[in-house]
């Protein structure tokens, strides 16, 4: 067969737009996992939160918003949510509002409506609202799911009952927090109350489980549910002053809650505002000032962290010389996270209450030592940019990138995570995306379909 000059032309023109195309389907990007963010203010006339949802583009962690979303949280004023393992069930916590329509909702007035409210997980990352759940207590906050997805816990600022609170905590305890806990049907992810075996009022068990008065924070571990709570009175959200944790046995077979001790473990805070587990370790972030010694100068930060392991009974295990300080540039810690690797671990600092330039915000970085794990030194270059406020900070599921979530600018903010240094470097596309309104929280999903 043969071609003529023209044909020939034309069969090699064919061939390299087959070439050129076959390069750029080699690189063409892909979805490798969802952020979704909720948030707390919107122009929807029933004062509800919002969820928006973005897919994470491969190639350089752009964002691009899923079809469907934002819709609402299920109620007003969303605080957190969680992911269920397997990825098919999504639980708001909606703290409600105050009389006055505002989520700043305190013991004397506390969150009217508050719910957990459930959504499914479909194609593409679309969330379907299923039902709506309660808690036992009154100004819910913080909400927790376990490794196995099978429990759900809800810590409640104020118990409904001072009775229950002696009854569980003893004779001189006059007012308490408390947790409610649920079982999770693993088919429809529908939520049934379990009941505290431990305490019985009038000769029926207590539907929740008290913790003392003035909870800031809890954390869930395979063994234990841990509160920070605060030995001053904490009556305005977001609850700070934590100085002591309390535990509870968590049986991860019938997610029973067991009561070993009725003190509360002083850990020599008076500030703590989260509690958090990373890699085995516990850390407590502690909002009041440190003074520590870098290149032989003596410096002061405004906040610390404190590293832990757990003893017997859920106790704390203080970690000797593994006390280290914020970065000295800013303030009000709120999250910690410990990347994929175990190599690097960041905190999430929200700064002062202010919107446009907060230079108190951003992400103090550390590198974790090999050994002892729980000693950190900062890595050259930190701290590292944020929007103004993070709520939360998290790691896309190719281990490529780091976003939180701004509350008092109302942005996303990305940053690419450099797998040697620590280092997290500006985004060659944006890095910055707009909400609807401020962050409240914010989690990924590994499944894009």
């Amino acid at each position: 067969m043969k071609f003529t000059k023209f044909g020939k032309a034309l069969l090699m023109g064919v061939l390299s737009v087959g070439v050129v195309y076959g390069v750029s389907s080699c690189i063409r990007t892909y979805s490798v996992g969802f952020l979704y963010v909720t948030t707390t203010v919107t122009a929807q006339p029933n004062g509800e939160g919002q969820i928006t949802g973005y897919k994470i583009e491969h190639n350089a962690g752009g964002l691009t918003k899923i079809n469907g979303l934002p819709i609402s949280s299920g109620g007003a004023n969303p605080v957190r949510a969680v992911l269920t393992q397997a990825s098919r069930f999504v639980y708001v916590l909606n703290r409600g509002a105050n009389a006055a329509g505002t989520g700043n909702c305190t013991t004397a007035a506390p969150c009217q409506n508050p719910n957990i409210t459930l959504f499914a997980v479909g194609g593409n990352g679309i969330l379907t609202p299923q039902q709506t759940y309660y808690t036992q207590g009154i100004n819910p906050f913080r909400i927790a799911v376990d490794s196995s997805g099978g429990f759900l816990y809800v810590l409640d600022h104020d118990s409904p009952s001072s009775a229950a609170c002696q009854a569980a905590l003893g004779s001189s305890v006059t007012a308490c927090g408390d947790v409610t806990a649920f079982s999770i049907n693993g088919t429809t992810g529908r939520l049934s109350l379990i009941q505290n075996q431990q305490v019985n009022i009038g000769g029926v068990p207590l539907t929740y489980f008290p913790v003392p008065a003035n909870p800031v924070d809890f954390l869930l571990t395979p063994s234990n549910i841990l509160t920070l709570t605060s030995a001053s009175a904490q009556t305005s959200f977001p609850y700070t002053g934590g100085s002591q944790v309390f535990p509870y046995g968590v049986n991860g077979s019938t997610g029973q809650l067991t009561l070993s001790i009725s003190t509360p473990q002083s850990l020599g805070i008076t500030q703590g505002n989260a509690i958090v587990m990373a890699s085995g370790i516990v850390y407590v972030l502690d909002n009041e000032p440190i003074t520590y010694t870098s290149s032989g100068t003596s410096k002061t930060a405004a906040s610390q962290i404190l590293p832990f392991t757990i003893g017997s009974s859920g106790s704390l295990q203080a970690q000797t010389g593994g006390i280290v300080p914020d970065d000295p540039t800013l303030s009000n810690p709120i999250q910690l996270m410990v990347e994929s690797k175990g190599k690097f671990l960041y905190v999430a600092n929200q700064g002062n209450n202010t919107t446009g330039n907060n230079p108190n915000s951003g992400i103090a970085a550390y590198l974790i030592n090999s050994s002892p794990s729980y000693q950190l030194t900062f890595i050259p270059g930190e701290p590292f940019g944020s929007g103004s406020g993070p709520q939360c900070i998290v790691e896309d599921p190719s281990s490529q990138y780091i976003f939180t979530a701004n509350q008092y600018d109302s942005t996303i903010t990305g940053r690419v995570l450099d797998p040697n240094s620590g280092v997290l470097n500006a985004m060659r596309v944006s890095s910055t995306y707009s909400l609807p309104g401020p962050a409240s929280w914010c989690f990924i999903d590994g499944r894009t379909n």
